[in-house]
C-alpha cells in the first residue's frame, strides 16, 4: 500500500491578489462605461487577468483575495497607516460588487477577511503550502510580496509577465527575499504612510544591507554611520523598528481553511451569462452563448420577479431618500430660534439627536454642541463649546440644557438617534433623563441583519440610504495636528452634525418599517433591546468598585513570579536571553539545547510559535516555563497594571461600556475596558477578581445561570434523554457519560466525566471527532466512537442538528426561541471549510442567541422591579450567563429571591432553567 499522505503536492496553489489587480486595472487601462453609464473598465481588467491565468494554470488549487473593509491590526499599532491615502473613487468603488459576482459566478473562492489585510491572508496561505510542499504562485504587481519569495514560492504580474523567484528578486532589488522587510522598513512607503528612515533610497537600503545584513545587526552598529544621513538613522530608531513592524507579511492569520480547500468549482453558466449582458462584455457572451449557454425560463422569470420586487421596495415604506441638494442645515444662535424650533418638534412628536462632545468617555465629556431633526431633509445645530480664534457668538449651555430638559424628559415625545445609550449618558451629565427613546438605528439595523455589516451610522446610511456622511477621525484629522471637536469651525460642526441628525430621523423610519414587515424581529427590538438599552445605562453609570491596591499587590506578586521563571529559564538555558525574541529563543532550543524541529517559518528557520511551544512542554522544562511567563506577563499588562489606569477619578469606579450592537449572535460585549474576559479558571485570574469589591457596607451578589446553552439544546432538540437528565435534576456529565460508556451513574470516574462534558459542550459548537480527539488527548477512532454513541443515545440532538443545517441552507439563517435571527452568508459557499464553519455557527447560534435573550430579558424585568422593591441593591455587571449586583446585608436574601425568581421565569423551556447564587466580599468569593 503507498503512504501519500505526506506526500508533496505537486498541483500549484495560485494566489491572486485581487486588491492590488484592482487598482492597477482602474489607473493603468482606459475608462469603460456600458451604455447605461455604469463604470466597467476594472471590472473587465480584472476577470480579463483572472481568465487568463485559469488558462495558464487549469488544474491547480486556485484562490482570489481581497481587502476587507475597515481598519486592519496595523492601524492599532500605528494610528496614521494608510492615513493619507484618499478615498476610493466612486467609479472605482462601485465596480467592486461585480468583480466578486463575476469571480463568485466563475467558482473561484473568494476570500476577505476583516481585521488583516489581503497580503496577510496570501502570507498565511503560502507558508501552509510551503509546509505541504506545494508549489505557490503568487499573481500581484505588489513589490512588498517579494518577501515572500522562495524555493516553493514565486510572484507573477500578468500586467508586465515579470515572475521572480529567488534569483528574480535579488536581480531586481539587490537583495534576497529574507531582505526585503529589512529594505522596505529602511525606505518607508508614502502611499502607505509607512514613515522609514528620512532620506533613505533604494541604494542606501541596498549597501547598508549588503554590508550588516538585517536592520537588527544595523541598528546595533548605528553608530558606525557616518554623515547626515548616520544621524538621520540613529534619530529614528524607533521609527524604524515599528516600520519593520507594519511592513511584515502575517504568515498565521486565523482561516477556517487551507491551500488544498481552495477549489476551482464547476462555473454556474448561466449567472455569468446574466452578469455579462448586463455589464455588456459582448465578447464573453458571445464566447458562452456560443457554448449553447443561454438563460432558462425559470432564470428570466426569477430576474422579472427580482426586479419587481426591487422596484416594489422602493416604493412600499416611507420615502426618505433626499438628493444632496434637497436638505437644508440650519446653525442656531439665536434663543428665539431655539424656542422655535423645540416647539416644532413638540408638535411633529418625534425627533432625532446627535450630540458632539469633548471626550472620548461619556462620565467625563462636555457637550459642545447638539442637533435636533424633526422632519425629513431638515435639521438643525446648536453649537454650546466651540472655542477657536473668531468664533461667533454662541447659546449660553445651561440656558439651551435648561430648554431642551423638558422636551427630552417627555416620555410621549418620540427620539431617535444612533446609539442613544451614549446620547442618554451624555444628557445625564446636564441632569436630564430622556425618555421616550423609541428609534436607535444602531439598534434597529443590528436587529435586522447583525452580520450584513458594522452598525456605525456611516455603513448603515451608505447600506440603506446610499449616503456617505464625514467620519469624526476626517473633520479632526490625526497626529499632532489632530483637533479637538471644540475647534472645528462651526460652520463645518453644523454640516457635520446636522447631517447626522437628519440621516438619522429618516433611518428610523425606514428602519422601522422594514423592521415591522418581519413581524418577529420588530419584537426583538422592541421587547429586548430598546428596554434593555435603560438597563444598561443604569448599570454603566453605576459602575463597579475596584481595589487599585488589590491589584498593585497582584502586580508585584505576578512580576515575582515573571522574575522567577525567568532565572530559571536562564539556568536551564546556562544564559541569560530575551524570553520573548524568536530569534533568541532559537538559537537556545535549537543550537544549544538541541530539541527537535517539529516546524519551520517561511524562511527555513525553526519555529517558536506558541502552539510548537506547547508541543514542546510535553516534554521539556524551559517551553513550559516560557509559555507561563507569557501568560502572566500578558495578566499583568492587560488586567493588573491596566485596570487602575480605569477608575474614574470622580466616581472610584469602573464604569465598562456594555454594546449591545457588536455580537452576531446578541450577546452583549464590554469595552473600555472589557469586564467580561477576565480568566475564571486560573488562580491569577480569580486573584483579579478578588480586586473587585463592594462599598463599605455592601456585599457582592453572583447569580449565574447553570449550564444554559445545554438546557436549551434540550428544549430545542426535544430529546427525552437530556429533558430527563435535567427534570430529574442530575449531574447532565455524569448522566451522560453513563449512558456513554454504559456504566451506572454512581460508577462514573471523573476522566469519563470529563470527557462527557467535553462532548456535551463540543458539539453544542459542532465540534468534529477530530476536534474531539486533540481536545482529549485520544485517537480519532475513539473520539468517533464517542460521538456515535452519544448520538445513539441522544437521537434527538442529531436529529436536531441535521434539521438545523438543512433549514439554515434552505432560509440562509437560523432563530433563536424568541425570533432573533442570524444570518448565514457562507452557508451555501463553494469553499468547504466556510461552508463547514457555517454550518457549526448555525447549530450554535440558536442556543448562545437564546442564552443572550434570556439574561437580557431577566435583567429588563430585574431593572424594572428593584426600583420598587425596597431593596438597598443594585446591578452592577452582565458577564454571559451571569449577573452581578452590590447589597446589604440585610437585603441579600430578599435579593436572592428575586433575582433568582425573575432569572429563572424568563423564558418557559420544556427543561428547567436553574440558578446559582453567592455573596462574598469580593467577585471571586460571590461566584
Amino acid at each position: 500500500m503507498n503512504d501519500t499522505a505526506n506526500s508533496p503536492d505537486t498541483s500549484p496553489l495560485v494566489l491572486v491578489d485581487g486588491s492590488s489587480y484592482l487598482f492597477r486595472a482602474f489607473h493603468a487601462l482606459p475608462p469603460l462605461t456600458n451604455t447605461k453609464g455604469q463604470p466597467t473598465g476594472a471590472v473587465k481588467g480584472v476577470i480579463n487577468m483572472i481568465r487568463s491565468l485559469i488558462k495558464q494554470y487549469p488544474d491547480s488549487y486556485i484562490a482570489v483575495i481581497f481587502d476587507a473593509k475597515g481598519k486592519t491590526f496595523r492601524n492599532d499599532i500605528y494610528e496614521e497607516y494608510k492615513a493619507h491615502r484618499p478615498p476610493m473613487p466612486d467609479d472605482l468603488r462601485t465596480q467592486i460588487q461585480p468583480i466578486h459576482d463575476i469571480i463568485r459566478a466563475m467558482g473561484l473562492p473568494l476570500l476577505a477577511i476583516e481585521g488583516v489585510e489581503a497580503d496577510d491572508v496570501i502570507g498565511t496561505l503560502a507558508q501552509q503550502a510551503w509546509e505541504q510542499k506545494m508549489p505557490t504562485l503568487i499573481s500581484t504587481g505588489d513589490k512588498d510580496m517579494a518577501q515572500l519569495v522562495n524555493e516553493h514560492v514565486t510572484l507573477l504580474n500578468t500586467m508586465t509577465n515579470e515572475a521572480l523567484d529567488v534569483e528574480g528578486v535579488k536581480n531586481k532589488f539587490g537583495l534576497p527575499p529574507e531582505r526585503i522587510i529589512d529594505y522596505l522598513a529602511l525606505m518607508g512607503d508614502k502611499a502607505d504612510n509607512i514613515p522609514g528612515v528620512p532620506s533613505v533610497g533604494p541604494k542606501t537600503a541596498v549597501k547598508w544591507l549588503t554590508e550588516y545584513d538585517s536592520i537588527e545587526n544595523l541598528i546595533s552598529h548605528a553608530d558606525e554611520i557616518k554623515g547626515k544621513v548616520g544621524e538621520k538613522l540613529r534619530e529614528h530608531l524607533d521609527q524604524l523598528r515599528l516600520s519593520y513592524e507594519l511592513a511584515t507579511i502575517k504568515l498565521d492569520v486565523a482561516l477556517e481553511f487551507g491551500p488544498k480547500e481552495l477549489i476551482h468549482t464547476d462555473a454556474d453558466k448561466e449567472a455569468l451569462l446574466a452578469l455579462f449582458t448586463d455589464y455588456e462584455f459582448k465578447s464573453w457572451v458571445k464566447e458562452l452563448e456560443s457554448e449553447g449557454v443561454e438563460l432558462s425560463e425559470e432564470a428570466k422569470q426569477a430576474a422579472k420577479e427580482k426586479q419587481e420586487a426591487e422596484q416594489e421596495a422602493q416604493n412600499a415604506g416611507p420615502d426618505v431618500s433626499l438628493a444632496s441638494d434637497q436638505i437644508s442645515l440650519e446653525t442656531i444662535t439665536e434663543e428665539k430660534a431655539l424656542k422655535t424650533l423645540l416647539n416644532q418638534c413638540e408638535k411633529v412628536g418625534t425627533l432625532s439627536l446627535s450630540i458632539e462632545s469633548d471626550g472620548e468617555r461619556y462620565y467625563q465629556a462636555q457637550i459642545i454642541g447638539l442637533s435636533l431633526s424633526c422632519e425629513n431633509g431638515k435639521a438643525a445645530y446648536i453649537p454650546l463649546g466651540h472655542d477657536y480664534v473668531g468664533v461667533e457668538s454662541q447659546l449660553d449651555t445651561s440656558m439651551v440644557m435648561d430648554a431642551i430638559k423638558p422636551l427630552m424628559e417627555n416620555r410621549a415625545i418620540s427620539k431617535a438617534g444612533h446609539d442613544l445609550k451614549v446620547i442618554g449618558h451624555l444628557l445625564a451629565n446636564y441632569d436630564i433623563s430622556i425618555k421616550g427613546c423609541r428609534y436607535d438605528t444602531m439598534l434597529q439595523s443590528y436587529v435586522l441583519n447583525s452580520v450584513a455589516h458594522k452598525h456605525t451610522l456611516d455603513k448603515v446610511a451608505e447600506h440603506y440610504l446610499g449616503q456617505d456622511i464625514v467620519l469624526l477621525e476626517t473633520l479632526l484629522g490625526k497626529g499632532r495636528k489632530k483637533l479637538t471637536y471644540a475647534q472645528i469651525e462651526i460652520e463645518k460642526a453644523t454640516e457635520y452634525s446636522a447631517t447626522k441628525a437628519d440621516v438619522s430621523f429618516r433611518l428610523a423610519q425606514l428602519l422601522e418599517h422594514q423592521l415591522k414587515q418581519t413581524g418577529e424581529l420588530y419584537s426583538v427590538y422592541r421587547q429586548f433591546e430598546i428596554p434593555l438599552m435603560s438597563a444598561l445605562t443604569r448599570m454603566e453609570a453605576i459602575g463597579v468598585k475596584v481595589d487599585a491596591n488589590t491589584l498593585a499587590t497582584q502586580s508585584q506578586f505576578i512580576a515575582g513570579r515573571i522574575l522567577e521563571l525567568s532565572k530559571s529559564a536562564f539556568d536551564m538555558a546556562g544564559e541569560e536571553f530575551n524570553m520573548d525574541s524568536p530569534k533568541q529563543l532559537q538559537k537556545i532550543f535549537y543550537e544549544k539545547l538541541d530539541y527537535p524541529v517539529i516546524k519551520k517559518t517561511p524562511k527555513g528557520q525553526p519555529s517558536t510559535a506558541e502552539p510548537i511551544l506547547q508541543e514542546l512542554a510535553h516534554s521539556y522544562e524551559l517551553p513550559k516555563i516560557i509559555l507561563e511567563y507569557r501568560s502572566l506577563s500578558k495578566l499583568k499588562s492587560t488586567y493588573t497594571d491596566k485596570l487602575p489606569d480605569e477608575i474614574n477619578p470622580l466616581t472610584k469606579r469602573i464604569h465598562s461600556n456594555f454594546q449591545q450592537a457588536v455580537a452576531a449572535t446578541g450577546r452583549l460585549s464590554s469595552t473600555e475596558p472589557n469586564l467580561q474576559n477576565i480568566p475564571i479558571r486560573t488562580e491569577e485570574g480569580r486573584r483579579i477578581r478578588q480586586a473587585f469589591v463592594p462599598e463599605d457596607g455592601y456585599l457582592l451578589m453572583a447569580a449565574d445561570y447553570s449550564q444554559v446553552e445545554l438546557r436549551i439544546m434540550a428544549h430545542l432538540s426535544e430529546d427525552e434523554g437530556l429533558l430527563n437528565a435535567f427534570a430529574s435534576g442530575l449531574d447532565v456529565h455524569k448522566a451522560t457519560a453513563s449512558e456513554i460508556f454504559g456504566v451506572a451513574l454512581e460508577d462514573v470516574t471523573s476522566d469519563q466525566r470529563r470527557s462527557a462534558k467535553a462532548i456535551n459542550f463540543g458539539l453544542i459548537y459542532g465540534m468534529s471527532a477530530f476536534g474531539l480527539a486533540r481536545q482529549l488527548d485520544i485517537a480519532r477512532g475513539e473520539a468517533q466512537q464517542y460521538v456515535d454513541r452519544y448520538f445513539e443515545r441522544y437521537p434527538g440532538v442529531k436529529r436536531y442538528m441535521e434539521n438545523t443545517r438543512m433549514q439554515a441552507n434552505e432560509q440562509g439563517f437560523v432563530e433563536t426561541i424568541f425570533g432573533r435571527r442570524l444570518y448565514l452568508p457562507d452557508i451555501k459557499s463553494a469553499n468547504g471549510m466556510m461552508r463547514k464553519a457555517a454550518e457549526r455557527t448555525a447549530i450554535n447560534a440558536p442556543m448562545q442567541g437564546t442564552a443572550a435573550d434570556i439574561i437580557k430579558h431577566a435583567m429588563i424585568d430585574i431593572d424594572g422591579w428593584l426600583p420598587v422593591s425596597n431593596l438597598d441593591a443594585r446591578l452592577i455587571l452582565q458577564v454571559h450567563d451571569e449577573l452581578v449586583f452590590e447589597v446589604t446585608k440585610a437585603d441579600q436574601a430578599l435579593l436572592a429571591e428575586g433575582v433568582k425568581f425573575r432569572m429563572m421565569s424568563a423564558a418557559a423551556l420544556k427543561g428547567p432553567l436553574m440558578v446559582d447564587v453567592g455573596t462574598g466580599h469580593n467577585w471571586d468569593e460571590a461566584h
